[in-house]
């Protein structure tokens, strides 16, 4: 074993720490990143044939990539229509349950206008620019998920079936699971397993839409910190390509939530 191999298996790789002017002068697009990370009803496989996900958990988190710090969060609890009752499967793996939809979720037309306040006053307060269609090179913040699933399956289909408007910003984002692949060469089985490969230990409960997004932004640091690209790999708005027809318009092939 080496001695990489060792200090990832022993959790100790994170504790090297960057250099905020090393960052300032390399060729990152962004500064700031706004990572999502839905959660959603689900079932085990006897039960989830017919049935569409619908978003039961919406958290955002900001982070400064120069700083390597959280500086505002989002969190906002919401209730599925389609399937109000939360299957026992559904409560084990996310943690959020029948008593927390009933008492603290709103609609998810609600939760949107939510979030966009929250956006707003955070774009306001730090200056934040969000990509426009086709050019991130004049942007200083982009939103990350962890595969495509999350704003390209289960936002846009429950948006789509239940006729809500959502806003433009949902249609370009960072795959960070992508570039976690493309930087280290290496294919995770999942999260977890990803973040173990670069010697990291999650912290919070696993599949906790906030706890997931907050080790996410972490995981994004690491890859900055690292050396890797930061770009955006998936926009909705553009006309898919023979190259890259799922990554260009999210509609082309199966998108799994990992």
């Amino acid at each position: 074993m080496s001695l990489l191999e060792l200090a990832r298996s022993l959790g100790i790789v994170e504790t090297i720490k960057l250099d905020a002017g090393a960052l300032t002068n390399s060729k990152q697009n962004f500064k700031y990143l706004i990572v999502v990370d839905f959660e959603a009803t689900c079932w085990d496989k006897g039960e989830a044939k017919w049935r569409q996900p619908e978003i039961i958990e919406f958290p955002a988190v900001l982070v400064d990539l120069y700083d390597q710090k959280i500086l505002s969060e989002f969190h906002q609890y919401i209730v599925p229509i389609e399937s109000p009752t939360l299957s026992e499967f559904c409560v084990n793996f996310t943690g959020i349950t029948q008593e927390t939809i009933t008492n603290d979720a709103v609609p998810l037309q609600t939760g949107l206008l939510k979030f966009n306040q929250w956006l707003t006053e955070s774009i306001e307060k730090y200056e934040l620019a969000l990509p426009k269609v086709g050019d991130e090179h004049s942007a200083t913040c982009a939103f990350v998920t962890w595969s495509d699933w999350d704003f390209g399956v289960c936002l846009r289909k429950e948006c789509d079936r239940k006729g809500i408007k959502k806003s433009h910003h949902f249609d370009r984002w960072v795959d960070l699971k992508a570039t976690f692949k493309d930087w280290y060469k290496y294919r995770p089985k999942n999260f977890a397993d990803a973040m173990k490969f670069v010697g990291m230990i999650f912290k919070g409960r696993e599949h906790s839409g906030i706890d997931d997004a907050r080790n996410i932004a972490r995981l994004a640091c690491r890859l900055v910190r690292d050396g890797a690209p930061i770009s955006i790999t998936t926009d909705l708005s553009l006309p898919p390509t023979n190259k890259e027809p799922a990554k260009r318009n999210g509609l082309n092939s199966v998108i799994t939530n990992t």
